[in-house]
């Protein structure tokens, strides 16, 4: 298979990538920053809308879920978040005009890049393929009474109500993700596969499984306190900058940071924070120690460092482990097998290198370890999490101040919308509690996530397609099929504020429902309304747009599940969709009576600061497992092999983007401009390969299945990347990724381990 570059893909037109150089994180962009904003909003618009975001009163910035303190700046917002906040508040409008100068083809013929650039969608839109008679398809404006009528009549001519699919982007709020999965439950299917099944379900998996809850135990506060802070597969200055400031306060305390990860970055390096003149103008070196470790050694890593805190003569925090764990013994045993030769081949690192950070760990009596998709997106993934757990475990570092465990969230209320029921596998107790309130009969067989929807629609098992947001073929894997599987929908609808690939690839018959986003106002029928987001550490607060909305067409994400709902079930459901639509305080009032937790919503939401949710082991060092404790795992150790010849690619972000959302065409930290087609490779690897720097090659996934994946005329940039591995941004790399190259058990793409060969271009 190959993927031909987009036309107007500018490293293919201007191929143009500059040598790397690398820049301090933080480093002082503001005039770049305000120029990207000023750009797409203009000077009063900019000022008005940055100065709201992340505060007390304003909205909550669209992009990453990282927490704020109580105390906010005045510019309580980092350089990636004012370009997502420019990007929807744009002055930039994709009317009707431009979908009839645009037909399909086009669309699919051109760049995310471009795609995100064009503006807000001002009106509903329906595109029936083979429907026009010049033989272009190309979307229609559509009436929002014909458009809900369009998706009753397809959802209700299906056999089963399991032959559609709900999928939700994190940006969604709660209040529309309440809805959203009540809708599909009444409906009668529990198809809501959701962002999380590509991103974090490994670290939900692991944690639910070891302590009970698959949410991190820390506060903002925690990390501050922390004497040690690991941060693995992580890279906070591209994908959460504003982490930074929380490590910078950390380090003034005393804090130690380990960074572990295949390629140095700016953001542990040394960081100039932009809030503070000192900070600009000397920065701050973050880590203390940088393990640079080749791709998915982490398991092993940490295998080694719980075989040697174990045989450390008071290192274990016996206390801790005989009242709340459980398992210490198979721990033990396994870990007893370690082996330094193995650990070293794996994970690339010297023992110097490990005993240093061994001696770090027991120096802390309060250590907190990071994670992001460097850990969750690997086979082993589930067990590499459960070997983290084992280590904070084993110190007695769960529920204590300044210690636990800390998946670091991606898109903002990604951790909101599992909380509200957006899960193909929900708990029996929560479908009973939801049950009671509406009087319905949720089904109780599970769903299908990300990985087996797109098996679904491949097979002919699905049929239509509703997306809550995001761009599901854009952050999907292995491009070709999930795009041909796409295709094979009798629907595809896309709830969407701005353009993206998802809309140029659909089902025969595909709609568009522009919808309100974060930056606007939101009024009902009962007046002026709020949303109400969580934070990646547990933390619920309200979110106000103050910007007039692009168009008098738009209608919220609650409005239109509701009128969705409305339409498709009709007189048959005692579910009052209107009024949820009026009035959000009727939608809270609900949650309050069936989600544990949001007791009292609405007064707790109307705080400033919002509240916090119950989480058992941090607050009590109570462990909802099945034994009733915290569990000790011991499974097999396991790392990537590679064939002579060839390299382990990970897909990462560039700075300029966000998730699928490309913002510009340069990656600052890591001295990259000029393009998006490139691929980081050590430069001895590259000897031993015969790629040149600045060189052009086709990069050729392997996998069991014996199916060629090619993303064909990527640049090469010499990069100082762990040896044996290499990198390139997504979604350009999805297509190497194999639909069935997963997790074990959270079924979670495979994205950080695609074992590649190189061929000329």
């Amino acid at each position: 298979m190959a993927t031909k570059p987009p036309a107007d893909d500018p490293v293919q037109d201007a191929p143009q990538v500059a040598p790397p150089k690398r820049a301090a994180a933080g480093l002082p962009a503001i005039g770049h920053t305000l120029r990207i904003a000023q750009a797409q909003m203009g000077v009063a618009r900019t000022a008005r809308t940055l100065l709201k975001v992340n505060q007390k009163d304003g909205f909550d910035c669209p992009g990453c879920a990282w927490p704020e303190g109580d105390k906010r700046h005045t510019a309580e917002f980092c350089e990636n978040g004012a370009k997502a906040v420019a990007e929807e508040a744009t002055l930039r409008r994709v009317t009707p005009d431009f979908f009839a100068a645009h037909p399909l083809d086009d669309l699919a013929g051109r760049s995310g890049y471009w795609l995100g650039q064009q503006g807000r969608i001002t009106r509903p839109m329906l595109l029936e393929r083979g429907a026009q008679p010049d033989g272009a398809d190309r979307y229609e404006a559509v009436s929002w009474e014909r458009a809900f009528e369009i998706i009753a009549e397809e959802l209700n001519a299906l056999a089963s109500p399991d032959e559609a699919l709900f999928y939700t982007s994190g940006r969604t709020s709660n209040e529309a993700a309440f809805l959203f999965q009540l809708f599909a439950r009444e409906f009668g299917t529990n198809n809501l596969p959701d962002c999380s099944n590509m991103c974090h379900e490994s670290s939900g998996s692991a944690l639910t499984e070891t302590i009970g809850i698959g949410k991190g135990s820390v506060s903002l506060e925690d990390l501050h306190q922390a004497d040690l802070i690991i941060v693995a597969g992580q890279n906070p200055g591209t994908n959460h900058p504003r982490m930074l400031s929380a490590l910078e306060k950390a380090k003034a305390s005393g804090a130690k940071i380990i960074s572990v990860n295949p390629l140095p970055e700016a953001g542990t390096e040394r960081f100039k924070n932009p809030q503070t003149p000192l900070g600009m103008l000397r920065g701050t070196p973050l880590s203390d120690l940088f393990l640079q470790i080749r791709i998915g050694g982490d398991q092993a890593l940490f295998r080694l460092l719980n075989k040697l805190v174990i045989e450390t003569e008071g290192a274990v925090d016996e206390d801790f482990v005989r009242e709340h764990t459980h398992g210490y013994e198979d721990l033990a045993a396994a870990a007893e097998e370690a082996a330094w030769a193995e650990t070293l081949t794996a994970t690339g690192l010297t023992r110097p290198e490990i005993e240093r950070a061994l001696a770090m760990v027991l120096a802390s009596e309060r250590t907190i370890v990071c994670w992001a998709m460097g850990l969750t997106q690997h086979k082993h993934a589930v067990a590499t999490i459960r070997e983290v757990v084992n280590l904070l475990l084993l110190r007695g570092n769960i529920g204590r101040p300044g210690a636990g465990v800390c998946p670091v969230r991606g898109h903002s209320n990604v951790q909101g919308d599992r909380t509200m029921g957006i899960f193909e596998r929900p708990a029996p107790a929560f479908l009973d509690a939801l049950d009671r309130e509406f009087g319905i009969t949720s089904p109780r067989h599970h769903g299908y996530d990300v990985v087996r929807s797109i098996e679904a629609l491949r097979d002919g098992k699905a049929k239509v397609l509703f997306a809550m947001g995001g761009n599901f073929v854009g952050a999907t894997p292995d491009t070709e099929v999930t795009e041909a599987a796409i295709r094979r929908a009798s629907l595809t609808v896309h709830v969407s504020t701005k353009l993206n690939r998802s809309h140029a690839v659909t089902g025969r018959r595909a709609l568009i429902l522009p919808t309100l986003g974060r930056t606007d106002k939101d009024v009902q029928a009962s007046g002026r309304q709020f949303v109400t987001v969580e934070d990646s550490m547990g933390m619920v607060h309200a979110s106000r747009g103050n910007l007039a909305p692009a168009s008098p067409h738009l209608l919220s994400e609650p409005a239109i599940v509701a009128r969705m709902a409305r339409a498709v079930l009709g007189d048959a459901s005692t579910t009052p969709w209107e009024e949820f639509e009026r009035d959000y305080a009727a939608i809270r009032d609900r949650i309050s009576r069936v989600v544990p937790g949001f007791e009292d919503f609405n007064a707790r939401a109307a705080r400033p600061e919002g509240f916090r949710l119950p989480h058992a082991p941090r607050d009590e060092r109570r462990f909802p497992t099945a034994t009733g404790k915290a569990n000790f795992t011991a499974a097999p150790v396991e790392y990537p092999r590679l064939p002579e010849g060839r390299l382990l690619l990970q897909t990462l972000r560039s700075h300029d983007q966000y998730n699928t959302t490309i913002y510009g065409l340069d990656d600052r930290y890591r001295g990259i401009t000029g393009g998006r087609r490139i691929v980081m490779v050590h430069p001895e690897d590259a000897a031993e390969l015969g790629l040149a720097d600045g060189s052009y090659t086709d990069l050729v996934g392997e996998w069991k299945d014996g199916v060629e994946r090619r993303a064909p005329g990527f640049r090469v940039v010499h990069y100082p990347t762990a040896r044996g591995c290499a990198a390139a941004y997504y979604p350009e790399t999805n297509v190497l990724v194999p639909l069935d190259s997963t997790a074990d058990t959270s079924n979670t793409p495979a994205s950080k381990s695609v074992v590649v060969r190189f061929e000329p271009a």
